[in-house]
C-alpha cells in the first residue's frame, strides 16, 4: 500500500524519477487507518528526505491519533526500511525516526539487527532495517534476500503476537 503523494505536481515533475515512481504505483491502494487496524504487523518504508521520514507518510501517520487512543496499534510488531541517493544520506536517523512512531503507538519495535549476521552483512549491515542508496541502482540480490528475511522474520514475530494482543 501506498500513502497520497502530497507534492505538487510540478515539483514531482521535476524529478523524472520521483514521476516514474508514481506513475508505476498509480494503481496500488492508498493506505487507511483501518488498515493500521486490521493489520497484525507492520512493515513501514520511505524514502529518507534530509535524514527524515518523507512528509507524505509523516502526514499519514500523523492522523493515527484515534486508533492510537482506543488501543488499536499496541503490541503488534513494526519493522521499517528506506532507501537513499547517497551512502551517507540519512537510513539510519529514518528508520530510528519510524520506530517513534512505533513507541508511542506501543508497538513491538522488530529491527533486522543482527539476528541473521550473514543476510544482515552481505546487504550493507544495517541494524535498523534494510536499507538501499538508489543513487547506486536497483536493490541488490543481497539487500532483496534481506528483506524477504525482514518480511519473514515480522510474519512469524506478529503470528506469535496476534493471540497475546488484548485490544
Amino acid at each position: 500500500m501506498r500513502v497520497a503523494e502530497t507534492a505538487p505536481a510540478h515539483v514531482v515533475d521535476r524529478n523524472p524519477d520521483w514521476r516514474a515512481h508514481l506513475d508505476a504505483t498509480a494503481d496500488m491502494p492508498l493506505a487507511t487507518l483501518d488498515d493500521l487496524v486490521w493489520a497484525d504487523g507492520y512493515a513501514v518504508g520511505t524514502p529518507t528526505r534530509f535524514g527524515n521520514v518523507a512528509a507524505q507518510l509523516k502526514s499519514y501517520l500523523d492522523t493515527t491519533g484515534g486508533i492510537w487512543e482506543a488501543g488499536h496499534l499496541a503490541g503488534k510488531p513494526f519493522t521499517a526500511f528506506t532507501s537513499t541517493g547517497e551512502r551517507h544520506g540519512g537510513q539510519e536517523s529514518t528508520l530510528l525516526a519510524l520506530y517513534n512512531v512505533a513507541y508511542h503507538w506501543g508497538s513491538v519495535i522488530l529491527p533486522t539487527g543482527y539476528v541473521d549476521y550473514d543476510i544482515i552483512h552481505a546487504a550493507g549491515g544495517n541494524p535498523y532495517g534494510i536499507s538501499n542508496i538508489s543513487g547506486e541502482g536497483e536493490p541488490t540480490k543481497e539487500q532483496l534476500r534481506a528483506a524477504h528475511f525482514q518480511g519473514g522474520r515480522l510474519a512469524r514475530v506478529a503470528a506469535a503476537l496476534t493471540p497475546l494482543r488484548t485490544v
